[in-house]
C-alpha cells in the first residue's frame, strides 16, 4: 500500500469517526443550525480574505466553536468549512487534509475550554489561535510531503517546511490579529447561545422566607411595601385542590408524548434525546409521576454526559427519579466541572444550576462546594439586584430567576431577596415575564420567575396592582385543553420542553425535585 493511499484511508477514518461522534451527541435543531452557521461563516471568512495569502479568520472561528460548543461540534465546523470553501477554491487530494486539520483545531479549542475555562481572556485566546495556525500549517506541510514528495525523506520534509514557513507565520499572525479583534465577542455570543437556548432548567429549591419583609433592602422598601399592601402572601401553604388541575393535565399530555424507548423528543413521535427526556422527567416527578422515568435511558445519559450543561441537567433528572447520583461517574464529573472560584464555566446561569445539581446530589446548603458557588453568584449580582447570564451584562428574567433560586437554596437570603425584588419590579402587565424586559412574555421565563417567587416565599397566585392577572394565571392561559403549554400567545409551536419546563411551576414546585419529597 502506498503512502498516499494509506494517508487517505487514515484521513477518511478520522473524518468518519468525527462525524459519527457528532451524530451520537443527538444535537437538537438549534445546535445543528448554529454549527451550520459557524461552518458557513468560517468558509466565507476564508473566501473573503483570499487575496491575502494564508491570512483568514477560519481557524479562529473553528477553534472558538470547539471552545464553547465542545469537541464534536468544533470538529464538524472545521471539516464542513474546509469542504464547502473548496467548492470555490477547488477540490483535490488536499481537501481531506484540510478537513482533518481544521477539525483538529476544533478539538484543540474544546481541550482549551476544558483546561482553562471558556472565558480565558483576549490575549490567551489570541495565543491559542496563533498556535492553532502553526499546527494547521504543520499538518498541511505533511500533506504535501506525503502526496507530492515522491520518495519521502526527512530532508524533503524540512525543505517543504522551510519553503512554507513564511505562509505559516502569516497564518499565525493573522489568527492572532483576528482573535484580538473579535475573539472575545464571538465567545460571548456563543456562550449566550449555550446559556439561553441550548439548555434551561426550572427553578431552584429554597428554604421558605417567613414574610414579605425578608425582601426588604434600602433601595426596595417602596416596592416591598406595595407587595405587602396588596396582600401578596407567603408561600408554603398547601395548594388548593382546584389549582392541581393544570399540572395534572400537563403531566397527562407529557405521558402521552413518551416514546417507546421511554424517552422524549422535541415533539411527539420524534427521536428521544437527553435534553427533552431530562426535562420531562423533572416535570413529571414534580407531580409524583416518577414511575414514568426511563431509568435505563437516564443511566445511559449519565454515562455519556460531558459538557457542564449536560452534567447539571442530567443530575437534576437523575435525582428527581431517585437514581444514585454517583451513577456512571456523573457526580465525579460534576464536581470536576466546578472551578476553584466556585463557578461553573464562569457563567451565572451554569453556576446557578450547578449549585442546584449539587444540592440534588445531596450536598447541604452549608457544604463548601455549595457556599463557594453561591458566593460567586452573589458577587456577580448587578446593582439593580438582577443577574445577567455571564455576570457582566444587563439583568434578564431567566438568569435572575435561576440565580435567586440557587441563592435561596444555599441560604444566601439577602442576595436572593434583592433578585426577587428585581423580578417583581419587571413583571409584564399581562402577569408574565419576558426573557429580556421589556418584551413579550413567554411560558419559560414565567415558569422560572414563578419558581423564584416560591423560593423567596411569595405566592405566584396573587395579582399585583396594575397587572391583568397573576403569574400562575398567565402561565395557565398558555395551556391548551389537552394540557400542552404554548411558548407564547403568538406561538403555535408546542415542543415537549415548554410543557415540561412549565410543569414544576404549575405544580408550585422548585428544584431540586427528589423522589418521595412531596
Amino acid at each position: 500500500m502506498s503512502w498516499e493511499l494509506a494517508a487517505l484511508l487514515l484521513l477518511g477514518l478520522t473524518l468518519l469517526a468525527g462525524f459519527a461522534w457528532y451524530e451520537r451527541t443527538q444535537a437538537d435543531s438549534r445546535t445543528i443550525a448554529l454549527v451550520a452557521t459557524l461552518a458557513a461563516l468560517a468558509a466565507i471568512g476564508r473566501i473573503a480574505f483570499a487575496p491575502i495569502p494564508n491570512v483568514k479568520p477560519t481557524t479562529d472561528i473553528v477553534l472558538i466553536a470547539g471552545l464553547v460548543l465542545g469537541g464534536a461540534p468544533g470538529f464538524v465546523v472545521g471539516a464542513v468549512a474546509a469542504l464547502s470553501s473548496n467548492l470555490i477554491f477547488g477540490q483535490g487530494p488536499w481537501t481531506p487534509w484540510q478537513m482533518v486539520a481544521w477539525g483538529l483545531c476544533g478539538l484543540l479549542g474544546a481541550g482549551l475550554g476544558r483546561l482553562a475555562g471558556r472565558e480565558i481572556g483576549r490575549v490567551p485566546l489570541a495565543i491559542a489561535c496563533g498556535a492553532a495556525g502553526l499546527a494547521f500549517g504543520t499538518i498541511m506541510d505533511l500533506s504535501v510531503f506525503v502526496t507530492y514528495a515522491g520518495n519521502q525523506t526527512v530532508g524533503q520534509y524540512l525543505a517543504i517546511s522551510v519553503t512554507s514557513l513564511p505562509f505559516n507565520i502569516a497564518h499565525a499572525v493573522g489568527n492572532v490579529a483576528f482573535a484580538l479583534a473579535f475573539g472575545p465577542m464571538l465567545v460571548r455570543a456563543l456562550l449566550r447561545f449555550r446559556a439561553r437556548l441550548d439548555v434551561r432548567w426550572e427553578a431552584a429549591p429554597a428554604a421558605p422566607v417567613s414574610t414579605a419583609a425578608r425582601l426588604a433592602r434600602p433601595t426596595a422598601l417602596l416596592l416591598i411595601a406595595t407587595i405587602a399592601a396588596t396582600g401578596l402572601s407567603v408561600a408554603g401553604r398547601a395548594e388548593p385542590a382546584a389549582a392541581a388541575s393544570p399540572a395534572s393535565r400537563a403531566a397527562q399530555w407529557l405521558a402521552r408524548a413518551q416514546n417507546a424507548d421511554g424517552g422524549w423528543g422535541v415533539a411527539r413521535a420524534t427521536p428521544s434525546n437527553a435534553v427533552q427526556t431530562s426535562w420531562a422527567v423533572v416535570g413529571l416527578c414534580a407531580v409524583g409521576r416518577s414511575a414514568l422515568a426511563p431509568e435505563a435511558l437516564l443511566l445511559r445519559y449519565a454515562r455519556r454526559s460531558r459538557t457542564t450543561a449536560d452534567l447539571e441537567r442530567t443530575m437534576l433528572a437523575v435525582a428527581a427519579a431517585g437514581i444514585e447520583p454517583h451513577t456512571g461517574g456523573l457526580l465525579a464529573r460534576l464536581r470536576a466541572a466546578q472551578d476553584r472560584n466556585g463557578s461553573f464555566d464562569g457563567l451565572v446561569s451554569l453556576t446557578s444550576y450547578g449549585l442546584l445539581a449539587l444540592r440534588a446530589a445531596g450536598y447541604g446548603p452549608r457544604s463548601a462546594r455549595v457556599r463557594r458557588a453561591a458566593a460567586w453568584i452573589s458577587t456577580h449580582q448587578n446593582r439593580d439586584g438582577g443577574f445577567s447570564y455571564s455576570g457582566r451584562g444587563p439583568s434578564g428574567s431567566d438568569d435572575t430567576a435561576a440565580a435567586v433560586q440557587a441563592l435561596a437554596a444555599a441560604h444566601f437570603r439577602r442576595a436572593a431577596a434583592r433578585g426577587g425584588s428585581w423580578l417583581v419590579g419587571h413583571q409584564s402587565l399581562d402577569g408574565g415575564w419576558a426573557l429580556q424586559p421589556p418584551g413579550t412574555s413567554n411560558a419559560q421565563s414565567t415558569a422560572l420567575a414563578i419558581q423564584a417567587l416560591l423560593a423567596v416565599g411569595l405566592d405566584p397566585a396573587r395579582r399585583l396592582p396594575g397587572m391583568s392577572r397573576s403569574p400562575l394565571a398567565f402561565l395557565r392561559s398558555l395551556q391548551g385543553a389537552d394540557g400542552r403549554v404554548r411558548y407564547s400567545r403568538t406561538s403555535t409551536q408546542t415542543p415537549v420542553w415548554v410543557t415540561a419546563q412549565a410543569l414544576p411551576a404549575l405544580a408550585r414546585r422548585t428544584l431540586p425535585i427528589r423522589l418521595g419529597r412531596g
